[in-house]
């Protein structure tokens, strides 16, 4: 049987590759003596390759080269569903969007090739208004260059983990995205205050 049903599974590349575009902060995990290691950094994917960086004192710098197995996580929107959202009799579920990506991770070790990659990604990061460009030429990124390490993920299987109320009857999967629509895009505000 598989897991989770085929159902909640989205194997449609453009769907996966749109949740990785909107919500590119990554969860990524890879294995060390059996002990997970986990980074939330970004990633952007190009040319079949999901490519990123991070600060070489992280520990997880030296799991991701030499084509090491590692395993990026993209989470989409999430919510509680209330039953009270449908017309019919319905149980309290939880609606959630997320990507797995499972590949081999490849150090890109050229200072260019990173400054590149960097560059890259504001450009995608700022979109569509890119209010800020960061030149190849920036001093600060220079200075911190040489602290940075590179990679790009040779990716060998996609899961797509689309959880939301696909096996409800058309009316009721219609009120349970707009229901999760709502919870996203309400105030943070009250959340943040409490944290912060």
């Amino acid at each position: 049987m598989a897991y989770p049903p085929k159902t909640y599974q989205d194997s449609s590349l453009p769907h996966l590759l749109e949740v990785i575009k909107a919500y590119p902060l990554a969860t990524v995990i890879s294995v060390e003596n059996n002990h997970p290691i986990v980074t939330h950094i970004p990633l952007v994917y190009k040319d079949g390759k999901l490519i990123g960086h991070l600060d070489k004192q992280n520990p997880q710098a030296e799991l991701l080269k030499n084509n090491q197995p590692v395993t990026a996580i993209f989470s989409g929107p999430q919510a509680y569903i209330s039953p009270s959202n449908f017309e019919s009799e319905q149980l309290p579920t939880w609606n959630y969007i997320f990507v797995h990506v499972q590949g081999n991770a490849i150090e890109i070790s050229d200072a260019n090739a990173i400054k590149d990659s960097m560059v890259a990604m504001t450009h995608f990061l700022e979109a569509p208004d890119h209010k800020y460009i960061l030149e190849q030429d920036n001093p600060r990124m220079e200075q911190l260059i040489n602290y940075v390490s590179g990679f790009e993920i040779d990716i060998t299987r996609w899961e797509g983990k689309f959880k939301l109320s696909q096996d409800k009857p058309h009316q009721e999967f219609v009120l349970a995205k707009e229901a999760l629509i709502t919870e996203n895009q309400k105030s943070i505000q009250e959340f943040l205050g409490k944290i912060l």
